[in-house]
């Protein structure tokens, strides 16, 4: 096979309202991915990686040691350079020094990357069931395609992997950090809409720009950022580049076909059949072998695993989403998860959208409480909330009104006629001023340590809405989640100045 081009393939035209939306999502996308810190720790892993590939000579040593820094990598290594691919060239290898000499650096940084991908997710503290469930996809996609590549061109095993990953990457990060904005996705492709056109409606780009996107700052290889693109079977596949096209796209859809839901009896074995002879020719593999590769791993101890795995989460999924109340509970226990040393502000920006995203609020406002006694809107979700947060605070001395009777509260309230003349009543003017299609509204007072309101959490619907009511058990899960964003917040909870609207 002759070599790849040394560019990814170039995005299709925007104009530049398209290419205005898109760099905003971008922007989105990677600030929430810096504020809950783990996109920097990914991104270091994988540039050392690539540093010791770029230079081959002078970083060997450097890429031995981040090798063996790591014990399931260094497992990994030997392994792999002990399989019966590569045992003609060196028999019993137990140093990872003897193992890159076998292997080759190429093929070390490529299964360094694949499995710093993995661990990113998997350790990252944006868990959640639909985060899992699109992980267990990709996981099992790369299966599949370590599994041919070990029938067309075992060289390229590893590349295949974090092709097949790389290509699920737009999609892995926008759930794991764009919960609201994947849920809207979500919707629109359950009702018929495609992926490509749902994503670029919600969030004015497409999966796979996103994909490319991490690509490029993460500084990947040429080689894997174009393995990432568009099969095209029109096109000339005597490169490496568009056998790691065919392979990431047959994959990730070969394992589409492997977990989806209630299968008529030897529905998938026919669809799987179906892909293989739209794909054979270009992965250089014959029809029944791909077939036979992608049912051995499905059957295989991994494989199986993982598509029970799915099965389960799915189930999970399906029961959370028509369940408010789980919604909240799943979103608490998220938040218990998060280490001690969280920044509140990121702690309170993962609570305003779970109780955005779990309640089906038309807006969410956090408002905290700062040195001088007032309570400022600091963080918000919803149209147009971000003209509106910098005209949102309120003095915590007493005035009677529903907002002041909240911080002085330890529960939340819930006000579910929120235009009856009594209620207007005690609601302040700021208040009304701001938010005059109100139907209902809950309010969720935040203690710190020293059993201090610090922050006090506003969510409503509005008359646009079908009418809602919060009942006794929801609002302990509310009250909930409220003292678990509680214990990020030191006496005073001062966050400084407000950080803006989501």
């Amino acid at each position: 096979m002759t070599d790849v081009p040394t560019a990814a393939a170039s995005p299709s035209p925007q104009d530049d309202g398209g290419a205005r939306l898109k760099a905003q999502a971008l922007n989105r996308l990677w600030m929430r991915m810096s504020e809950r810190g783990d996109f920097p720790i990914l991104s270091e892993s994988v540039r050392s990686a690539i540093a010791a590939m770029s230079h081959e000579d002078c970083d060997f040593a450097a890429l031995v040691q981040l090798v063996l820094a790591d014990f399931a990598l260094t497992q990994k290594v030997l392994r792999l350079a002990n399989s019966a691919m590569y045992r003609a060239f060196g028999g019993n290898i137990t140093t990872i020094s003897h193992a890159l000499m076998v292997l080759g650096v190429d093929a070390v940084v490529h299964l360094t990357i694949g499995l710093k991908i993995v661990e990113h997710f998997h350790h990252s503290d944006a868990r959640r069931i639909d985060a899992e469930l699109e992980l267990n996809r990709s996981i099992l996609a790369s299966g599949v395609a370590r599994k041919l590549a070990a029938r067309g061109n075992a060289l390229a095993a590893e590349e295949a992997v974090v092709c097949t990953l790389m290509r699920q990457i737009g999609k892995l990060v926008v759930v794991f950090y764009l919960d609201a904005e994947w849920d809207r996705i979500r919707e629109r492709i359950e009702a018929g809409v495609d992926e490509t056109a749902a994503s670029r409606e919600v969030l004015g780009a497409t999966l796979e720009d996103i994909g490319l996107e991490a690509a490029s700052r993460w500084r990947l290889p040429d080689r894997i950022r174009f393995g990432m693109g568009p099969f095209d079977p029109g096109v000339d596949q005597s490169s490496t580049g568009h056998w790691l096209r065919a392979i990431a796209s047959y994959s990730t859809e070969a394992a589409g076909v492997l977990t989806q839901a209630y299968p008529a009896d030897g529905q998938r074995e026919a669809q799987i059949e179906a892909l293989a002879g739209r794909y054979a020719d270009a992965l250089g593999i014959e029809p029944h072998d791909v077939v036979a590769g992608s049912l051995e791993f499905a059957n295989e101890t991994a494989g199986a695993t993982t598509m029970h795995e799915i099965d389960v989460l799915r189930g999970d999924a399906e029961a959370i989403r028509l369940d408010p109340q789980a919604r909240i509970g799943a979103g608490a226990a998220e938040l218990a998860a998060l280490p001690a040393t969280t920044p509140p502000g990121q702690a309170l920006a993962l609570a305003c959208e779970i109780l955005h995203e779990g309640l089906g609020l038309a807006r969410t406002i956090a408002f905290v409480r700062h040195a001088d006694g007032s309570f400022n809107a600091h963080i918000g979700f919803g149209p147009h909330v971000d003209a509106l947060l910098p005209t949102l605070s309120f003095d915590a001395a007493f005035q009677p009104d529903v907002f002041h009777l909240a911080i002085a509260n330890p529960v939340g309230i819930f006000v579910e006629h929120a235009r009856a003349p009594k209620m207007i009543a005690r609601q302040p003017a700021w208040f009304r001023r701001a938010f005059d299609d109100v139907r209902s509204f809950v309010l969720l007072p935040v203690v710190d340590r020293d059993q201090h309101t610090c922050a006090l959490l506003y969510g409503d619907w509005s008359i646009r809405q079908k009418g809602r009511r919060i009942e006794q058990s929801e609002m302990r899960s509310l009250n909930g989640l409220a003292r678990e964003l509680g214990r990020f917040f030191a006496a005073g909870g001062n966050l400084g100045k407000p950080a803006g609207s989501r």
